[in-house]
């Protein structure tokens, strides 16, 4: 697949192109495609982070759950480690809700070392977007309940990346939440 920088714009290339019609949340509609760079670079830049499969992953990481790609797509362009990664944090859309996030809550503990560095970037991205503004129709309340269900997650996600867990310990202690 050529060098880690090309096998890295490849995954962003193709994450743009899946997400080029979707927008966050929030009151501006940022472009979807925000949200997996996004990971990538708290990847990359606060975690030190270097693997490209994660890094990748981090930038793949909600094609299937929220585009129609599938992980055989993944696999066949990306390999089976980023395949796997993202198998790993991606949800079951056919499921209700509430049951996708008590298995985040569930599973968080026995995923792989990389899925929680992905896990754990995308939640500390998904809360500073909270910080910064909610999504339309968001109550304060939902807001906060949407901070103490990323504390039960990220829980489970200890002793996986110092820099990262000292960031989202910051958040939820401006939250009035115990860690």
């Amino acid at each position: 697949m050529g060098s880690e920088a090309a096998r890295l714009l490849q995954a962003a290339d193709f994450a743009a192109r899946k997400h080029k019609e979707q927008r966050r949340k929030d009151p501006e509609g940022t472009p979807f495609i925000n949200h997996p760079i996004g990971v990538a670079w708290i990847l990359a830049h606060e975690a030190g982070v270097t693997d490209i499969a994660v890094l990748q992953a981090a930038l793949l990481h909600d094609t299937v759950e929220d585009t129609d790609t599938s992980l055989a797509e993944l696999e066949e362009r990306f390999g089976p480690e980023v395949r796997r990664v993202v198998e790993e944090v991606t949800d079951d859309k056919a499921l209700p809700k509430a049951e996708r996030k008590r298995l985040q809550v569930e599973r968080a503990p026995g995923s792989s070392p990389r899925a929680k560095l992905v896990k754990l970037a995308d939640k500390l991205h998904n809360l500073r977007d909270l910080n910064r503004c909610a999504p339309r129709g968001w109550s304060p309340e939902r807001v906060q309940e949407y901070f103490r269900w990323a504390a039960e997650v990220v829980a489970g996600l200890r002793g996986t990346s110092a820099a990262l867990e000292a960031e989202l310990e910051r958040l939820f202690r401006e939250r009035g939440l115990a860690a």
